[in-house]
């Protein structure tokens, strides 16, 4: 065993180191550039948007009730010009009875001190349908009744009560066949009073 001699071993040479072809690296280089570009521009928004999506959600909620509050002010205010426009009338300053129904309030008030109550309550009722249309032609047409015009909405509200108290005596004595008496005849004379003071024309 001693005879065996042992030569040096020369070492096998080292791999070589592995460099990766620039195409490749220029490709990887792409890519990361691209994944960053995304993280900033998709991931990163995206990311916010899920965590305040509540915030967006009451932002735009608020933002509709505050354009359903204006919407609905708008509309409240429109009705209240209407109703104060259609009021108006009522509120005007009273000019009295003309000389012509007073002429006329002489004439039943005869009748009246004759005793013939009815027959000066139903005068009054329709010199009023002849005041009316002479001050409004366009408003009173032949089938009307007294009802109907003392409903009618464009007429002043006093207007309207003043001839429904006349007609309201009428058709007491007409379908109760109860004649009016002294009280009647005194509640038709304030009302006829009443009409004829209203402002009926239509610029009132």
């Amino acid at each position: 065993m001693g005879e065996i001699q042992f030569a040096p071993v020369t070492p096998p040479p080292p791999d070589p180191v592995y460099v990766s072809p620039n195409w490749l690296r220029a490709v990887m280089q792409a890519l990361a550039r691209g994944l960053e570009w995304l993280g900033a521009h998709v991931f990163r928004p995206l990311g916010w948007g899920l965590s305040h999506g509540w915030q967006v959600v009451v932002l735009v909620l608020g933002l509709a009730g505050i354009v359903a509050l204006v919407w609905l002010a708008w509309v409240l205010l429109a009705q209240m010009v209407r109703k104060w426009r259609a009021r108006a009338p009522e509120e005007a300053v009273l000019a009295g009875p003309s000389p012509e129904a007073l002429a006329l309030l002489e004439e039943a008030d005869r009748l009246a001190a004759q005793g013939d109550y009815g027959a000066a309550v139903h005068l009054l009722l329709r010199r009023s349908v002849g005041l009316l249309a002479a001050a409004r032609p366009d408003l009173l047409h032949p089938s009307n009744t007294a009802r109907e015009i003392a409903g009618m909405p464009a007429l002043p509200g006093a207007a309207r009560l003043a001839f429904a108290t006349m007609a309201g005596e009428v058709e007491r004595a007409r379908y109760a066949l109860r004649a009016p008496g002294p009280q009647e005849w005194a509640r038709a004379r304030g009302a006829y009073a009443a009409f004829a003071a209203q402002p009926l024309g239509a610029g009132a």
